[in-house]
């Protein structure tokens, strides 16, 4: 079954009660049982709910893999994957990633005696370096929020079998329209559903998956015994959500590409970051692992000055100034005062995240609306 049918079909029946052919909103805590332990499959929605379980089976069907868990959100995702480790574990990450992972790891689970290492992953002989008895996991984000950086999944998979360690990809910015790490060698994929899954800035949510029984046990054990699970309502908008994904993420792509090519030849931007062009590291990596090069950009102005860069994301009209991405319009933001203020200045401008950094989520709007609006912008 390809793509664009498993978006539609996988997991997802008529309802046998009424024949709907849409899954029905389950809003309810508890479910009645025949007899003690007599139930028809569910007996509490915090363990599960069949809205949610419908779209559990959808995500690990797009992505390739046997089991899905939803969560409250992306970083609930994440907070279930660092508590499959003990104090005294340690992981590789690398050390261009989203704020919010970097602020979980460092200032929650560090304190538990869990050991992070953030190293450039773009070599992955800078990976091998740290790598050590205790080694437990290596997490990865590619391409990496927000300087775009490409890692090589296979690589890092190689590296984590023969440390014996999980290897965790977020795949937040590819979706498994453009990027299959389970295919690549992972062991559990990671998404903050909030952007492209749901596609439509209305639903906060994070995902697993994962083609390993034993980690799917782990995995559900803590679902259910931490509790941060997503509800009916919302199962039931990414179900909605991703029925379009890949016509969508056709879109984004597009969009993205020409947006690219435009802010590379301004005459006021420094370097632009989108793994589409041939001069980008790693290049030949993304168009190996990845059937698209995405709809997110960033770019840095020349100078360097946080004024210009903060007037330019204020002067936007189409753009929108906000937190996350990955919806249907484009968003405009500042990483260095947005999504990644909680790393501090000295780290995160060692890995270009400079005061002049503005990040585009490219929307699926009319792409010459979207490049006269930055052009004004710009002016």
């Amino acid at each position: 079954m390809k793509f664009g049918t498993k978006a539609i079909h996988a997991g997802v029946h008529p309802d046998e009660s009424t024949g709907a052919i849409m899954t029905p909103i389950y809003q309810t805590s508890t479910y009645v049982q025949d007899g003690v332990g007599n139930h028809k499959g569910y007996e509490y929605s915090r363990t599960q709910n069949p809205t949610r379980h419908a779209l559990e089976k959808n995500i690990a069907a797009i992505e390739n893999g046997k089991f899905g868990a939803c969560f409250g959100s992306g970083l609930a995702a994440i907070d279930c994957v660092i508590k499959m480790l003990k104090p005294g574990d340690e992981v590789i990450s690398t050390n261009d990633l989203y704020g919010g992972s970097y602020r979980i790891f460092k200032t929650i689970f560090e304190k538990y005696g869990i050991v992070f290492h953030f190293v450039d992953m773009q070599d992955s002989s800078n990976v091998k370096s740290f790598v050590n008895s205790n080694t437990r996991l290596i997490w990865v984000e590619t391409p990496t929020n927000p300087m775009m950086n490409i890692v090589d999944i296979e690589s890092m998979s190689k590296i984590a079998k023969s440390a014996g360690a999980l290897l965790a990809v977020d795949n937040t910015f590819a979706t498994p329209y453009l990027q299959n790490p389970l295919d690549l060698g992972a062991d559990i994929v990671m998404h903050s559903v909030t952007k492209y899954l749901g596609g439509h800035s209305d639903v906060v949510m994070g995902a697993l998956v994962t083609a390993r029984e034993d980690v799917a046990q782990e995995m559900y054990r803590i679902q259910n015994s931490s509790g941060a699970v997503t509800a009916p309502m919302d199962s039931f908008l990414v179900l909605r959500g991703i029925k379009t994904l890949h016509l969508r993420m056709q879109r984004h792509c597009e969009n993205g590409e020409k947006i690219a090519h435009y802010l590379k030849n301004h005459p006021k931007i420094d370097k632009v970051y989108w793994p589409g062009f041939e001069s980008h590291p790693n290049h030949e990596v993304a168009k190996k692992q990845m059937r698209g090069f995405g709809g997110m950009i960033s770019f840095t102005l020349k100078g360097n000055n946080l004024e210009d860069a903060l007037s330019i994301v204020k002067k936007v009209h189409l753009f929108a100034l906000a937190e996350s991405l990955g919806g249907v319009e484009s968003l405009i933001g500042h990483p260095a005062t947005m999504t990644h203020a909680s790393i501090p200045k000295e780290i995160r401008e060692k890995s270009g995240v400079v005061d002049s950094l503005i990040r585009l989520s490219v929307g699926i709007e009319d792409a010459d609306d979207l490049i006269e609006d930055l052009r004004t912008a710009l002016i």
